[in-house]
C-alpha cells in the first residue's frame, strides 16, 4: 500500500497535538495546543487534568488539522499516534482516538515511542544519515541513544533521578518564576553572570553516560537559603544563568563522551529543553570547534507535536507494520 498522507496524534503528557505530513517529510499542518494555563496554577501537571483537557480537545484539534491541510479524512492513507511513554491517561485518550478513526476509516494505525519520534523530528526540516548520537532533553527524560535506524535506537544512559527540564521547572519554583519555567530562566540567564555562583556538573567525572540533575536543584535551594533576604532580581539572574550554565555543560560533555566513544560526527539534541538558547549556543560553538555536526529541530518542533510522530509512523507504516486494535499504552520506558 502506497503511503502519501499520515495524520499523527500526540497526547503523551499536557499538550494535545494533530498533524498530516506528507511523504514522511513535508508537514501540511501541525496543530498543538498548549495546557500551560491548566497547569500552572498547581506549579506543574495534574495528570488527572491533562486527561481531561486532551478529551474536550482532541477531536476539535484533529478538524482544525484537517482544514488547516485542506485535506478529507478520506484523503488521510494511515495514522500514527504516540503510545507512550506519558501519563497512562493521557495516552489513553489518544490511542483510543487513533484506533476509532483508524476502524472507521478502514486504514492502517501504528502506535510510536514518544522518545524515538522525538529523535527523528530533525527528518522534517534535514536530510541526514544514521547512526548518530541522539541527545533527548525535556521535562519528563534527559537521555543519550546511539541512532542507527528507526527501532534501532539503543540507550547509551539516562538521568537517574530530576530530567533536565524538570530541574529547570524546579529551580523556576525555587526562584519564585512560576511554571513552566524553563523559559523564564532562560530570559532571565541573558541578564546574569553564569559564574556568580559555582554549582555541581555530576558524574562528569566517571565512565558511564548518566544525568543527575536533583543534586544541582538542591544545590540551588541551599543557596538561596543562605542568602537569608528577598532575592533582588539581579541575583535570580546570576543564580539563573549559574544553574543554567550547569546543566548545559552537564548536557554537552556527556554527549562529547558518547560521540568519542561511539566515532560518530553527527549529534541530534530533540525534546523541549532543546529551545534552550545557552544549550543551542554552547552545542553549536562545541560542534564547530571540534568538526561535529550538531543538529537542532526548530523551535516549533523541539516541544510534543503531532508532525514528529507523523514522520516516524510514515516510516514504520512503509516498512509493512500494523498495530492490532489491542494494542496498549505504555507509562514508562526509555
Amino acid at each position: 500500500m502506497s503511503l502519501h498522507v499520515v495524520l499523527g496524534i500526540e497526547t503523551s503528557c499536557d499538550e494535545t497535538s494533530c498533524a498530516l505530513v506528507l511523504n514522511g517529510r513535508e508537514i501540511l499542518s501541525n496543530i498543538v495546543a498548549s495546557q500551560d494555563a491548566v497547569h500552572a496554577p498547581y506549579g506543574g501537571i495534574v495528570p488527572e487534568l491533562a486527561s481531561r483537557s486532551h478529551i474536550e480537545k482532541i477531536h476539535s484539534i484533529v478538524e482544525e488539522a484537517l482544514k488547516k491541510a485542506n485535506l478529507s479524512l478520506r484523503e488521510v492513507d494511515g495514522i500514527a499516534v504516540t503510545s507512550g511513554p506519558g501519563l497512562m491517561g493521557s495516552l489513553i485518550v489518544g490511542l483510543s482516538y487513533a484506533k476509532a478513526l483508524a476502524y472507521a476509516l478502514n486504514i492502517p494505525f501504528c502506535g510510536v515511542n514518544h522518545l524515538e519520534a522525538h529523535l527523528h523530528a530533525i527528518f522534517l526540516e534535514r536530510s541526514l544519515p544514521y547512526p548518530f548520537i541522539g541527545l533527548l532533553v525535556s521535562g519528563g527524560h534527559t537521555s543519550l541513544y546511539d541512532v542507527r535506524g528507526v527501532g534501532d535506537t539503543p540507550i547509551l544512559g539516562t538521568t537517574r533521578d530530576d530530567a533536565a527540564g524538570e530541574a529547570f521547572d524546579k529551580v523556576a519554583k525555587i526562584l519564585g518564576l512560576g511554571y513552566p519555567g524553563g523559559r523564564k530562566i532562560d530570559e532571565l540567564s541573558q541578564m546574569g553572570n553564569p559564574a556568580a555562583h559555582s554549582f555541581p556538573r555530576p558524574f562528569l567525572e566517571e565512565e558511564n553516560f548518566d544525568f543527575s540533575f536533583s543534586g544541582l536543584k538542591t544545590a540551588v535551594l541551599n543557596r538561596v537559603n543562605r542568602l537569608e533576604h528577598a532575592l533582588t532580581d539581579q541575583e535570580i539572574s546570576d543564580l539563573s544563568a549559574s544553574f543554567q550554565e550547569a546543566v548545559v555543560e552537564t548536557l554537552l560533555q556527556r554527549s562529547l563522551k558518547a560521540l568519542e566513544k561511539k566515532q560518530v560526527q553527527r549529534l541530534v539534541v530533540a525534546g523541549g529543553v532543546a529551545a534552550n538558547s545557552r544549550l543551542r549556543s554552547v552545542f553549536e560553538t562545541a560542534g564547530c570547534e571540534r568538526g561535529i555536526e550538531v543538529f537542532f529541530p526548530s523551535l516549533k518542533l523541539c516541544t510534543d507535536n503531532a508532525a514528529m510522530v507523523a514522520t516516524l509512523g510514515h516510516q514504520v507504516l512503509s516498512f509493512g507494520r500494523r498495530d492490532s486494535w489491542d494494542l496498549g499504552a505504555f507509562a514508562s520506558g526509555r
